[in-house]
């Protein structure tokens, strides 16, 4: 029987490229995003199995409608992968833009996976896939907002990887490094082991395929933010804050 994947974010980008992979597959699969207008041109045509709703993730009320309708036909795999990063980066501040990164990136899983689970739950399966970062990991000046956003997912993601086993719901938290896509084409500054979002597309498949609890790719990147995410803190502020009076204020 063909799986039913609900993935937020899912109109362009990395989501998309996600959704189509399992739309190949045979899957039902069901992408929310604020503007339809992002799909690529004719993908509703292409792909008869897919549900596309325009809507916010911060919009509590229209996730959960979303949601329970499209899970009418079954709910198997939802993936919280709409989020927002911090634009251009700045020494000082803005908490206006910051507070936008947090409702989106947190409140936005929330609203996503609260729904979500009031199904699986009950029918004792299913799978909730948070996208975070591996800025999860530490606090990279000039994104605290974005750091600490991810940082909540990746922490709230291991917790339920751990509660929502006896229900046989899997949680699975997905920590890319650098990705290419329109939202990181926007970046101003250096992105190292940058990757294709078709090839991030199949590696965070092939996670959620497998169920794994924590996925931090590309490699190279790992080995970077685990060697960083070690080091004493009084080393990590000294080597990073080289960097600081670097960004546009």
């Amino acid at each position: 029987m063909a799986k039913s994947i609900f993935i937020t974010g899912g109109t362009t980008g990395i989501g998309f490229d996600l959704a189509r992979l399992y739309l190949e597959e045979g899957c039902r699969v069901a992408v929310t995003g604020r503007s339809l207008s992002k799909l690529p041109s004719g993908a509703r045509e292409k792909y008869p199995n897919l549900v596309a709703y325009e809507l916010d993730v911060q919009d509590k009320e229209g996730m959960e409608n979303a949601i329970n309708d499209f899970a009418k036909s079954g709910l198997d795999v939802v993936v919280a992968n709409a989020g927002r990063s911090v634009g251009e980066k700045n020494d000082i501040p803005d908490f206006v833009g910051g507070s936008d990164v947090i409702q989106t990136n947190v409140q936005g899983v929330l609203n996503t996976f609260g729904p979500s689970l009031k199904i699986m739950i009950p029918q004792r399966s299913g799978q909730i896939v948070g996208i975070a970062s591996v800025a999860a990991f530490v606090g990279l000046p000039g994104a605290s907002f974005y750091c600490a956003s991810k940082a909540a997912v990746e922490k709230m993601m291991e917790t339920w990887a751990i509660d929502l086993k006896q229900f046989n719901v899997a949680s699975t938290c997905i920590c890319p490094g650098f990705i290419d896509t329109p939202l990181t084409q926007q970046n101003k500054h250096p992105m190292p082991f940058i990757m294709p979002a078709e090839k991030g597309a199949r590696l965070i498949k092939n996670a959620i395929d497998k169920r794994k609890s924590l996925y931090i790719f590309p490699w190279q990147m790992k080995c970077v933010i685990t060697i960083l995410n070690k080091m004493p803190r009084w080393l990590y502020r000294l080597i990073m804050g080289s960097s600081v009076g670097n960004y546009r204020r």
